[in-house]
């Protein structure tokens, strides 16, 4: 019998345009859901371990998210903030560095970690991974 999902690891692989105002982007939406479903699995009581790679990272550098603007759906800083209020937000080492980004450019709560944490996290036992 296979454990009980107890913990989910979100990915997001997509960032969002560098014109605030090109909102409706497919990564722009892509990039939305995660981040919904990630701060709707933590308000609902579910660890949640949320990564952020690719142009995703910048989401994670203060002013950034502030920035995104997409019909219909929730500020991506007040995303989160509620996955910061109970669960992890993780930087993919790689995409950080490739944009010249530390720990201290971030916002306060968010690491920057390697492939090999995010492959442990998914390996452990009662995990679910979602990629967007």
């Amino acid at each position: 019998m296979t454990a009980p999902r107890t913990r989910l690891v979100v990915k997001a692989t997509s960032g969002a345009p560098s014109d605030p105002d090109a909102a409706g982007t497919e990564s722009t939406e892509r990039l939305n859901q995660a981040l919904t479903v990630a701060a709707t699995a933590a308000a609902s009581g579910v660890e949640v371990s949320l990564w952020l790679t690719g142009d995703a990272a910048w989401m994670a550098v203060p002013g950034r998210a502030e920035q995104v603007r997409l019909a219909h759906a929730a500020p991506l800083r007040d995303l989160l903030d509620a996955v910061l209020a109970t669960g992890t937000v993780t930087v993919c080492g790689q995409c950080a560095a490739r944009r010249d980004l530390t720990e201290a450019d971030l916002v306060e709560g968010v690491v920057v970690r390697g492939a090999a944490a995010f492959v442990e996290e998914v390996m452990a036992d009662g995990a679910q991974a979602l990629v967007y």
